[in-house]
Formats: structure tokens, sequence, C-alpha cells
């Protein structure tokens, strides 16, 4: 199958590329480097340096290399930054999109699989863990942005037939993640205590989210390659860790003895989320393999040989 994955030079996507190339697919990655690395390429695939905003330049890529099927993981995804820049998510995750399921109609691309996010979606959750059917109340642009064009999906399969699936993700960590950027804790926080330097806990610690090793992420876009047509599904433990409890584990795992230092909360952060990903298993074959004491030493390792 000839796949192309968006913001395949990145974290999430850079390890779903691995994963279908070793399925034996044919795979093309499309990124604009704006947050993504080259050294995240695998050789192996096609690379195309480009921005979902600019639809000359995907018509381009469309009609060069006619893709069957889409992994949609290109984003803005800082829930602190959207919220200075609601324009820009909207241009970059909405118009961006859009432009993609423009081209994909045009070229007869049969299934786009889509990167959702199950932390800002929901927003504050009447209950725990949260399921697909949880009420949509986001808190942020980011949140509000990525759940927009899950109704695009809909409306382009019902209109034009274009098949999807829909992931919404946790909080996703493991090798590759950005430990400089302002998303991302497990990874800014091992970078930080390889160092030597404190890591600042923003709040009292005690915000529960769920985290998901990337290899387990990527493994439910392969199983997501055949299966789950026009559906959502939550990818997640259904466990919620909360931040005190991650900083604990990545002591152990670094060997960092100082407590850490405590900063105001951010606004438009979740307090508790984690979800129930029953469909998931039920009907994609997918659970979570890698627990989060082994992913955050994974992790830790990859980050040190780096």
């Amino acid at each position: 199958m000839r796949i192309l994955v968006t913001g395949g030079a990145g974290f999430i996507g850079s390890n779903i590329v691995d994963a279908f190339l070793a399925q034996g697919h044919e795979v093309a990655v499309l990124d604009d480097l704006s947050t993504g690395k080259t050294e995240n390429l695998n050789p192996r695939a096609k690379f195309y340096q480009a921005d979902i905003c600019d639809n000359d330049a995907l018509t381009r890529v469309f009609d060069e290399f006619q893709p069957e099927l889409i992994s949609h993981q290109a984003a803005k995804a800082d829930v602190r930054e959207s919220l200075a820049k609601p324009q820009l998510y909207a241009t970059v995750n909405i118009i961006g999109s859009l432009n993609l399921l423009e081209n994909a109609r045009r070229v007869g691309v049969k299934k786009i699989i889509y990167a959702g996010t199950g932390g800002a979606t929901y927003g504050e959750p009447e209950y725990l863990p949260v399921r697909e059917d949880h009420p949509v109340n986001p808190l942020d642009p980011y949140g509000a942005s990525k759940h927009q064009v899950e109704h695009y999906l809909f409306l382009y399969q019902y209109n034009y037939g274009l098949r999807y699936t829909v992931l919404r993700y946790p909080n996703v960590y493991g090798p590759r993640q950005n430990p400089f950027g302002e998303a991302g804790v497990i990874a800014i926080f091992t970078y930080k205590m390889l160092n030597g330097e404190t890591p600042t806990i923003n709040g009292k610690g005690d915000r529960e989210r769920d985290f998901c090793y990337v290899g387990d992420v990527a493994h439910a876009n392969v199983l997501a390659l055949t299966q789950g047509d026009n559906q959502i599904y939550n990818i997640g433990s259904g466990i919620g860790v909360n931040i005190n409890t991650v900083y604990e584990i990545l002591q152990e795992a670094t060997h960092f003895s100082q407590p850490a230092h405590y900063g105001p909360d951010k606004p438009g952060e979740v307090y508790k989320i984690y979800l129930d990903a029953a469909k998931a298993k039920r009907e994609l074959g997918w659970t979570p393999t890698v627990a989060l004491a082994e992913g955050i030493h994974r992790t830790v390792e990859s980050l040190r040989a780096r």
C-alpha cells in the first residue's frame, strides 16, 4: 500500500513511518520540518518537504506519489501556544487538514487515519475513564481545532466516500520526543535531570494524565490501516498518573536525587484526564503493551544516547 504520512519527521509520525515500513508498505513523508527533524527520517521512505497549508505544494506531492492512504499526524500541538495564537492553530490544524482532504478526494485516496487528541478534545471530564461518547468541550484552541477536523472527516466520507479512522491520543511519550518544547513532560524532565537541572512542576503535581508509549500508538495506526473504518477510537491506558509520580519514576531512572521545583499552574490545562480504550481493544484488537516504568526507562536511555 502507498501511504503518505504527514508530520512523518516528527516524534510520533516518524515512529509510525517505521512501523508501516516494517509491514512492507511504500511510505512517503510530508513534513515542513518546523518541528520535525531530518534525523528522524527513515531513509527507506520518500521525503517531501512541504507545508500542509501550501496547497500548491500538496498538489504536486499528491500528483507524484498518488497515495492510497494518508496517516495525518501533522499539527500544531501546544495547548499554551494555542491560547496565545488561536488563528495560527485554526489555519494549520483546520485549513491544512482541508487541503489534505481536498487533494485526497481529487486523486482517489481510499482512507485517512487521523491523529485526534483525547487529552484536549473532551475538556474537563464528567467521568473517568472517558469513553468516546463523552461530551466534547475542549478548553483550548488546540483541542477545538483538532476536534473540528473530525466533523470534516465525517462529511467527506458521507459525500465522497473517503473512509477514515480517528485515533484520539493521550499523552504520548517515548524516543524522539522533543525535550525542548512546552509539551512532553517526560522528555523535558528527562533531559533536565540527565543534565543535572531540577525540573519545575506546574501547580501541585496532582494533575493526572494518561501516558502511552509511542510504539503502542504506532501499532494502533498499523491496525487502523485495515480496520475501524469511519470510527473514532480512544487510544490510552485507562489509568491516570499524576505528575509527582512521573517525577519519582524519572528520578529512579536517571539517578537524579533533587526534589522538584513547583511553579504556578498554567491556563487551559485539564485537571484529570484518562481514556477508556475498550472500543479499540474490542474492534481493533489494540491494547497498550509497554508499562509506564518500562517506557520511561526506554525514553531515558534514548535521550542519554543522544
